[in-house]
């Protein structure tokens, strides 16, 4: 058989493998799900292009001939080699393995996304995973990461977004320190207060404190914390004054009652986080089950709101 007989003749090679084993144009035909003329076309063509006689036709039979008993062994062996290949391939294609690069701020990373990390090992075992914690918005594709979560919408429209959902964000003290200090009833009473800010590294500059229904302002902080936010909790803790962070931070703090809440009808509007990747035709299967899992996951888990 020439290259150029197989390279336009699988589907002939198909009719004619299929009416070999049945005996018949119409049984074979139903087994390919198209007509028998059609199949005795395929069959027609293979043959002029064989230059041989496959089968012996007439009106009511149809008997295979000695050049169609010697095709047919090798051509049976090269379509299942063939079929074995392609259910390979898409095993493979399928088949979630290799290393992917993710960029996640260091709270959201550290309360949502490594904790998960052991159940994604368990449900992809051949993926690798290389975390970066980093409060720096990086640059994807420039820095090689296949998939990066950060705050707020996106504004980069040639990536993709899957919003991975709301957290509120209230200010929160410890028991010792609103025992000692008392506690503030309205955000402009927290000017009086021992203060602990986030500063962007980037910057420098403390973030705001921003209200509901009042005005937002950078308070006077006597301590602040910069690149990682999990210190403001660890000195709230200790009893060094007031926090404004995402609730997720100190839900635990808050349950064992080493933190407590304040100023909760002026809790900030909700924040989001949002999962980012660039926008491909096909993305590879490792980096597919990532997405997947990360949203489906925030979706079971939920985002706290207001």
């Amino acid at each position: 058989m020439t290259a150029s007989i197989l390279a336009g003749s699988l589907p002939n090679l198909e009719a004619f493998c299929r009416t070999f084993e049945t005996g018949s144009f119409t049984r074979a035909a139903r087994l390919m799900s198209v007509t028998p003329q059609a199949t005795s076309r395929s069959v027609a063509r293979l043959e002029r292009a064989l230059g041989a006689t496959l089968f012996r036709r007439t009106t009511r039979s149809l008997a295979p001939t000695d050049a169609a008993k010697q095709y047919y062994e090798r051509c049976s062996r090269a379509l299942s080699l063939l079929s074995d290949g392609e259910r390979e391939l898409s095993r493979g294609a399928e088949t979630a393995e290799g290393r992917v690069r993710i960029s996640v701020p260091t709270s959201y990373g550290h309360y949502r996304f490594l904790p998960s990390l052991s159940t994604f090992a368990e449900r992809y075992p051949k993926v690798r995973v290389d975390v970066n914690l980093s409060n720096r918005n990086v640059d994807l594709i420039q820095e090689g990461f296949d998939l990066a979560i950060r705050r707020g919408p996106l504004r980069d429209r040639t990536l993709v977004a899957r919003k991975l959902g709301e957290f509120s964000v209230g200010v929160y003290a410890s028991s010792a320190y609103l025992a000692r200090c008392g506690s503030p009833s309205t955000p402009g009473e927290v000017t009086g207060h021992s203060c602990i800010t986030f500063s962007m590294p980037s910057s420098g500059r403390a973030l705001p404190w921003v209200f509901a229904g009042a005005p937002s302002f950078t308070p006077d902080a006597r301590y602040r914390c910069s690149e990682d936010v999990l210190g403001l909790v660890t000195l709230a803790r200790a009893g060094v004054g007031l926090i404004q962070v995402l609730d997720f931070l100190v839900a635990e703090d808050v349950s064992r009652g080493h933190l407590v809440e304040v100023l909760s009808p002026y809790r900030s509007p909700p924040r989001s986080f949002t999962l980012i990747y660039p926008r491909v035709a096909k993305a590879p299967p490792a980096v597919r089950a990532l997405v997947d899992f990360i949203v489906a996951r925030a979706k079971n888990e939920g985002g706290s709101r207001s």
